[in-house]
């Protein structure tokens, strides 16, 4: 099965936008998705691959996540959030837990492999946040203190699913933990984040800005407040 699906992805490679692909998600030296290679089959093209293997096993994800290709890495874990979210079909509650239970453990031992932004961002919340909507979250502060930039970004992607329920707690606290990351892809995801929380309850958004505008990078604050109107944005801004 694994042969036939990178025989499906290659058909469908297009030089030009790979080359596209690469400028734009930074591959070259010492950017953040530096070694990245991609083969430029766009998202549509990616998702429709997924729905013909969605009973592909991990071992072969692995095989996937495990390569310097790009798409190769975003079918993996598309189909592993697809795999998450049909797990809830299953009859057998049990059997659905340690599903949701393997699934959620294999994407933990491949997070550094899940590196770059689009891949965080499509599944995050989807496997991780979700996962521990009813557990305890220590995950999350472990990774927000990471080295890897990836696991950082994680820790604030996978709180959509927290804050979605209104629950606002975690993406508070890691967003004042991150207040000093030298990276501007926490800024933006952390920005992202807490302009999700102003959309469910500006109040919370405002406090949470009020205490610690002068802290904030300016990417991450003008993320936050992008659903302002022009004179509280202003506002904000200047007192920065």
């Amino acid at each position: 099965m694994l042969s036939k699906l990178k025989s499906d992805i290659n058909k469908l490679k297009n030089s030009q936008k790979a080359r596209d692909y690469a400028w734009f998600f930074k591959t070259g030296a010492g950017e953040y998705g530096e070694g990245d290679k991609f083969l430029g089959l766009t998202m549509p093209q990616m998702r429709s691959i997924v729905k013909k293997y969605l009973d592909l096993k991990l071992e072969d994800i692995q095989k996937l996540l495990d390569s310097k290709i790009h798409e190769y890495r975003m079918i993996g874990v598309l189909i592993l959030v697809k795999q998450y979210e049909n797990a809830k079909k299953l009859r057998d509650p049990s059997a659905a837990a340690r599903l949701r239970d393997d699934i959620f453990f294999f994407y933990l031992k491949n997070s550094k492999r899940i590196n770059n932004w689009d891949l965080v961002d499509l599944s995050a919340p989807n496997i991780v946040g979700n996962y521990l909507l009813d557990k305890k979250r220590d995950i999350l502060y472990k990774y927000a203190q990471s080295k890897n930039l990836w696991k950082r970004r994680i820790a604030v992607i996978s709180t959509a699913a927290f804050i979605n329920q209104n629950d606002f707690k975690d993406i508070l606290k890691l967003s004042k933990m991150l207040l000093n990351d030298k990276h501007d892809l926490i800024h933006k995801a952390t920005g992202w984040m807490l302009r999700e929380v102003g959309k469910r309850d500006v109040k919370v958004l405002e406090k949470f800005l009020d205490k610690h505008t002068l802290q904030m990078p300016r990417t991450m604050l003008r993320y936050s407040i992008e659903k302002f109107d022009e004179k509280k944005r202003k506002y904000y801004l200047i007192k920065k």
